[in-house]
């Protein structure tokens, strides 16, 4: 090599630069692939995704064999670059090889093919797995022996060079990973995903119809009053009780009143007759549970009860689904909006408006630990009802008492402080 001529070796010594920044830029890449994505492709039968993910079964391996042969590329290129700066400037070439060589590989070998290979791993990891896997095969030996002598190392530090993390994401990491797709997932998709991840932490207590806003049929009411009700009727399903709403018959679904109706003469029997058993959950279910049981019991609506057995709610399928997808029906006996806003930039707000549907509407935080109504919020915050007029500040919120009848607060005035 000392004979070969200066043009020679500074052509082996680009190409032995090339060879390491082909190293280099291989291991990042491999390292900085999405493990995810790359699943995805290699099951959609992508031939670099499938070749990558076999040389990433065995990390160990596959950083020996980028490493083995980083390191010999360089160790030949600094001899090589030492020769050559002899000759040109006798003994103090080796100072002069020594700096220049570290700041080439370090340029044209390190920084430059690593930060492309960690911006664009795909673009690198895919057709370097080409080379990389009859590499490993030519190169076995050598890698199984510095594997060896490596993982010895390792245990002698206690670690376990065959145990790795469980390569798997916990809610809160996967709704980091939804929420930071990009472009790449639209953003009504987005929040449809968050919602189903939420419907864990969210009870039927949370979204019911609270009892006082039931609407059924109380079959103690003359059979007349009964059937104007039914004619007009908003609801394809309404409860039948006796008296009280805690004395549940059944659910009447309407299309089985449209035969009903059709009769020449209609009394409370065949009324009953068609009435379905009514369905009986606690207030504490989930919303994700509740859903699967819908599912199973092939029903759309259910009774909530507290622990002492009394209907406090109903919650139907679509209640579930609306937490989802977001509204998408129009809620007819709502006439009046719960939320009425104001040319201050302040609401009018019903008592009785649900604190979760309020914060959804407003993008406020109010908190939800606890009562589910404003009224239940502002009167657990006072410790007593209050009288109009009473202002109060819950976090960053400030709220006024317009209307106070029956111990309820009936509606406040709210806004918040930026």
């Amino acid at each position: 090599m000392n004979e070969a001529p200066i043009g020679i070796l500074l052509g082996v010594l680009v190409f032995l630069l090339f060879l390491s920044a082909f190293f280099s830029s291989s291991e990042t890449g491999m390292m900085a692939l999405n493990r995810y994505r790359l699943r995805h492709q290699a099951r959609s039968g992508h031939k670099g995704a499938i070749r990558t993910s076999k040389l990433l079964e065995r990390p160990d391996r596959l950083i020996g064999v980028i490493l083995i042969g980083n390191n010999f590329v360089n160790i030949l290129a600094s001899a090589i670059a030492t020769i050559v700066a002899m000759r040109i400037w006798g003994n103090s070439g080796i100072a002069i090889a020594t700096f220049g060589l570290t700041l080439l590989v370090l340029i044209f070998g390190e920084v430059t093919p690593k930060t492309l290979a960690a911006l664009h791993p795909e673009r690198v990891a895919f057709p370097a797995s080409v080379i990389l896997r009859p590499l490993l095969k030519v190169l076995y030996p050598f890698v199984v022996v510095a594997n060896t002598i490596s993982n010895a190392l390792l245990k002698m530090f206690g670690v376990d060079p065959n145990h790795t993390g469980a390569d798997q994401l916990s809610q809160e990491e996967l709704r980091t990973v939804v929420n930071e797709a990009g472009s790449l997932i639209p953003t009504r998709h987005k929040s449809m995903l968050t919602n189903i991840l939420d419907l864990e932490n969210v009870t039927v207590d949370d979204i019911m119809i609270p009892r006082n806003e039931i609407i059924g049929i109380d079959i103690e009411e003359d059979i007349e009053d009964i059937l104007d009700q039914l004619r007009t009727a908003q609801h394809t399903r309404l409860p039948v009780y006796k008296g009280d709403v805690n004395n549940i018959i059944g659910i009447l679904h309407m299309r089985n009143v449209a035969k009903l109706l059709s009769l020449e003469e209609i009394n409370k029997a065949a009324l009953l007759n068609e009435t379905a058993d009514p369905y009986f959950v606690p207030e504490i279910t989930p919303l994700h549970t509740q859903m699967v049981n819908f599912q199973k019991q092939k029903l759309r609506s259910a009774f909530v009860v507290d622990e002492y057995g009394d209907v406090i709610g109903l919650v139907t399928l679509e209640d579930i689904l609306e937490e989802i997808v977001g509204d998408f029906t129009t809620d007819v006996d709502d006439i009046s909006q719960d939320i009425t806003p104001q040319k201050d930039g302040t609401y009018i707000i019903d008592g009785t408006a649900s604190i979760r549907e309020t914060n959804k509407s407003l993008d406020w935080e109010l908190p939800t630990e606890g009562p589910k109504t404003l009224n239940g919020l502002i009167t657990e915050h006072l410790e007593e009802i209050p009288d109009s007029g009473v202002c109060l500040a819950i976090g960053n919120y400030r709220i006024e008492i317009l209307q106070t009848r029956d111990n309820v607060v009936k509606t406040v005035k709210a806004w918040a402080v930026k």
